[in-house]
C-alpha cells in the first residue's frame, strides 16, 4: 500500500497524460501557452499502463483519473483506458476535461471502460468563457457534456471556478442549469498554481462566498462527514435533495487529513499533493529496466515522505514552480 507517516493510504491515483491544453484559462496559463515538455520527456503509452498496473495490483490503488493538461489531446487515451479496464482487480476510472473534444470522444471511451467524466465549466455565458479562456469555444463544452451524459458517462461532474468581475456572480444560475440538466456541479476555489504567479488569497472567490450567492435561491442542507468521507468536495443537498452541490475549499478549508491520493505527472514524476515542491523520478526507474517491485518500492517511499498538509497558511508557503497543466489536476 502506499502509506504516508501520518496514517494516510493512497487509494486515488491522478495520472496526467500531457501537459498539453486547447485553451488559455486565464487562472492556469498566459495567452501565449507554456514551454512544452519534449515528447520524449513524456511517458509513453506503455509505460502509463505498466505504472497503472503496478499500482492497481501491488499498491492498493482502486480510482484512477486521468488528468492534463487536456487528456482528450492524448492520442493513445482510448487504447489507455481499454488496456487499464482489462486489470485485475479493475480500477473506477474517470476523466477530468475541458470537454472540447468530448462529444467526438464519448462514445469510444464508454466502450473502452472509462466510468464517468469532470467537465470544467466556469460560466453559462459564451462572451464570458471566451473571456476567461481566450477562446471561442462554449458551444464545444456543452455539446461535449451533454455526449457524455448520452453515452453513459454518468455522474457528469462539472468543476467551475469563479473569478472576480468575471462570472462571481453565476453561481445560482449555474447550478439552475446543473439540476435542469443532471449534472453534479463542483465550485473549485481558485488555487495558487497558475504559471504567471498571480493569485492573490484576498483576491479570490471563497466557499464562503459562493455559498452566500447559492442561499440566495435555493436552500442548502449539509450532508455531512460521514456521507464526504475522502472526497475533496464539502457538499449539500439543493432544496431537499436529490440533487447536491460541492465546494471544493482547498485555500479556507482545506481537507488534507483525509487526502487519499497519489499523483502521476506526464513526465513519470511522482507528486505527494498538488502543492508539492518535491517530485520522485519513476521514470527513470522505468527506463533503466527496473523490476515491478523496484518501482513499486519507490513510489512507497515517495508516499511515506508526504506531508501533514499543504501549506498554504504558512507564511513561508512558496507556489509550486510547475503550473497545474504540468502537475495535472
Amino acid at each position: 500500500m502506499l502509506l504516508d507517516t501520518y496514517g494516510r493510504v493512497a487509494t486515488d491515483l491522478r495520472v496526467s497524460l500531457t501537459d498539453r491544453c486547447n485553451l488559455r484559462c486565464t487562472y492556469c496559463m498566459p495567452e501565449e501557452g507554456l514551454q512544452w515538455l519534449q515528447k520524449t520527456d513524456l511517458l509513453s503509452d506503455d509505460e502509463i499502463v505498466r505504472l497503472i498496473r503496478i499500482a492497481v495490483t501491488r499498491l492498493g490503488i482502486t480510482e484512477v483519473r486521468f488528468t492534463g493538461g487536456e487528456p482528450l489531446l492524448r492520442p493513445g487515451l482510448v487504447g489507455i483506458v481499454e488496456r487499464c479496464a482489462a486489470l485485475e482487480p479493475r480500477p473506477m476510472m474517470s476523466l477530468t476535461t475541458n470537454g472540447i473534444g468530448l462529444k467526438r470522444t464519448a462514445q469510444a471511451l464508454k466502450a473502452a471502460g472509462l466510468d464517468r467524466v469532470n467537465v470544467s465549466l466556469d460560466t453559462l455565458r459564451p462572451e464570458v468563457f471566451k473571456t476567461l479562456t481566450r477562446r471561442d469555444r462554449h458551444h464545444d463544452v456543452i455539446d461535449g457534456m451533454a455526449a457524455a451524459r448520452a453515452a453513459g458517462l454518468t455522474p457528469v461532474k462539472v468543476n467551475a471556478v469563479l473569478m472576480p468581475g468575471l462570472n462571481d456572480d453565476e453561481a445560482p444560475d449555474l447550478l439552475a442549469w446543473a439540476v435542469e440538466n443532471a449534472y453534479e456541479l463542483r465550485f473549485i476555489e481558485q488555487m495558487p498554481l497558475d504559471a504567471q504567479h498571480g493569485w492573490k488569497r484576498d483576491g479570490m472567490i471563497t466557499a464562503g462566498d459562493i455559498l452566500a450567492s447559492l442561499r440566495t435561491r435555493f436552500t442548502l442542507t449539509e450532508e455531512g462527514a460521514d456521507e464526504r468521507g475522502s472526497a475533496p468536495a464539502e457538499r449539500w443537498l439543493v432544496d431537499g435533495g436529490p440533487a447536491t452541490v460541492g465546494v471544493i475549499a482547498s485555500v479556507t478549508r482545506p481537507f488534507c487529513g483525509a487526502c487519499d491520493r497519489t499523483r502521476l505527472t506526464a513526465d513519470g514524476q511522482v507528486r505527494t499533493c498538488l502543492f508539492a515542491t518535491e517530485e520522485s523520478d519513476l521514470r527513470a526507474a522505468l527506463r533503466s529496466g527496473a523490476p515491478d517491485e523496484e518501482i513499486a518500492r519507490l513510489w512507497q517511499v515517495a508516499m511515506w515522505g508526504k506531508k501533514a498538509g499543504s501549506g498554504l497558511d504558512d507564511p513561508s508557503f512558496l507556489q509550486p514552480d510547475r503550473p497545474m497543466s504540468a502537475i495535472g489536476g
